[in-house]
């Protein structure tokens, strides 16, 4: 375990013990590249072939015990929404519209012929004013530390590049922070390969701090497991209110077989590559098994929140996925980096005892931004300052009642960047509104704009802008009203050196 030192340790143990007992702990388990569907359990009110191929017994006991949302969304790809978690911030405000690169004042975009390069914050979010390439913001677990949580971060974090305060847990509020740096996937899950810090061969995706494990067969995904529960003794102890944001690396590539759980797979005939990936997701529903028998073996399972979601949705390429590209999330369409539900629809279950019924369900559509008003809610921080405004909007009032439904809000995602080499559907240069029932993604390439009845067609695969242009002209000036707000930015084409159009000014 890392900790600030002594004397800060000391001095935030004790204050706020008295009101312990009122406050929750608070877990977020956040998966990376988990996608909608790579789950036992259903997420929505079917049963789908991928449900059965899967083995989550974990996800399934949470929801027992909490709510299920089976409209929760993040943005396409991880660093964007890691960034809108900890601030509140939509993507499109924050401008950490992709991933960001390890080594600072790097880009990570593709290059393209038609667009030039986007000035975005490629070296993420930081806790400090005037860092070039990032944008500033009061992060979450500040704002908990402030208010007498013990904090802590085990896994992976992404909000910053190296040489960045971003690229630092402790920066962003943390007392505790175990294998949270700049890199964004791990350069290896296995301990004979200490996680990637091999003489020589070493990378900026090494996962740090875990030295007691190297040589061990103690797979990634368990040393981090067990890094967090001894990381939140200590406030166990003292009955101090903790956040604990577990970012695990799983599912995220490369796609190394966990041993515990690989024959399974390998027995039911799925090829290597989805038998390795398939015992990923059974070793991170281990894990969060373990979080909950912690949790109930210190009698603390009735004073703690359990969030479980996932950065964006499932990868689809193959390789490095198995199978034709395009097909892991079905029936959800595309994945990783699209603007498809593929790609941004997610596993979210919340347990929040005393408060979310068990075994519910809601259809009210979230957004991860969301998350950072809800949980100071949860702590009951009803007041605080930040120099960014919040864009996100608390669902404790869904928590409370799941049949709250709001369909009148407007979801935002914004994209104008190049993700991959070869734009794949939904991929690339890509905005999005969601609003009720409608759906409408607009392509900066040519002006199209797709429109889905995304309660009808979970599909989406009937475009209905062509027999409803009024809703389309409707989520068009929606969305680009959103976006001048924000000064969100278009990228610039190449021929003239112009950003390209907003949404409405194709009409």
């Amino acid at each position: 375990m890392k900790l600030l030192n002594i004397t800060l340790l000391a001095g935030l143990l004790l204050p706020a013990m008295a009101q312990a007992q009122q406050r929750p702990n608070i877990i977020v388990f956040l998966v990376d590249d988990m996608g909608w569907m790579d789950t036992s359990l259903p997420l929505g009110d079917s049963t789908y072939p991928l449900n059965k191929r899967y083995h989550t017994p974990n996800m399934e006991r949470l929801a027992a015990d909490g709510m299920k949302f089976s409209q929760a969304y993040a943005t396409p790809v991880c660093t964007p929404t890691r960034v809108s978690l900890m601030t509140g911030m939509n993507a499109a405000r924050h401008r950490v519209t992709n991933w960001t690169s390890p080594v600072k004042d790097r880009p990570t975009d593709r290059p393209d012929d038609q667009f030039g390069p986007l000035d975005w914050n490629i070296n993420g979010c930081s806790p400090v004013a005037g860092i070039p390439g990032s944008v500033h913001a009061t992060p979450l677990p500040q704002l908990l530390r402030d208010a007498g949580y013990f904090t802590v971060h085990v896994g992976k974090a992404h909000w910053g590049s190296q040489g960045t305060p971003g690229a630092n847990p402790y920066n962003f509020g943390f007392t505790v922070n175990v294998g949270g740096h700049a890199a964004g996937h791990p350069q290896s899950y296995q301990g004979k390969e200490n996680y990637g810090n091999l003489p020589g061969k070493a990378s900026a995706q090494a996962v740090p701090d875990l030295e007691e494990y190297w040589g061990t067969e103690t797979f990634l995904t368990e040393a981090l497991t067990v890094e967090a529960i001894k990381s939140i003794e200590t406030p166990v102890k003292t009955k101090q209110p903790f956040f604990l944001h577990l970012g695990h690396y799983a599912v995220h590539d490369p796609i190394q077989g966990d041993k515990r759980f690989l024959q399974r797979y390998l027995d039911a005939g799925l090829d290597t590559i989805e038998a390795r990936y398939a015992s990923l997701l059974e070793g991170m529903d281990k894990s969060l098994g373990d979080i909950m028998d912690y949790l109930r073996k210190k009698n603390i399972d009735k004073q703690t929140v359990i969030i479980f979601m996932s950065d964006n949705g499932g990868l689809s390429y193959s390789p490095p996925r198995g199978g034709p590209s395009h097909t892991q999330n079905l029936p959800l369409k595309a994945g990783k980096g699209s603007m498809y539900e593929g790609g941004i629809r997610e596993p979210m279950i919340v347990k929040w005892p005393g408060v979310t019924k068990a075994g519910s369900m809601t259809k009210q559509y979230v957004m991860i931004e969301d998350f950072f008003p809800t949980i100071l809610a949860m702590a009951g921080v009803r007041q605080y300052k930040t120099v960014q405004p919040v864009d996100g909007r608390s669902f404790v009032n869904v928590l409370q009642n799941p049949r709250s439904a709001d369909s009148t809000r407007a979801l935002v995602w914004h994209f104008p960047n190049k993700w991959q080499p070869q734009d794949g559907p939904g991929i690339n240069y890509k905005s999005a509104v969601r609003q009720g029932r409608w759906k409408m993604i607009y392509n900066m390439r040519d002006g199209k704009k797709e429109l889905y009845d995304i309660e009808a067609d979970l599909r989406e695969s009937n475009d209905l802008s062509a027999v409803n242009p009024a809703k389309v002209k409707a989520l068009s000036a929606l969305l680009s009203d959103r976006l001048r707000e924000w000064k969100a930015q278009m990228p610039p084409l190449k021929n003239s050196g112009k950003a390209a159009p907003f949404p409405d000014e194709t009409e």
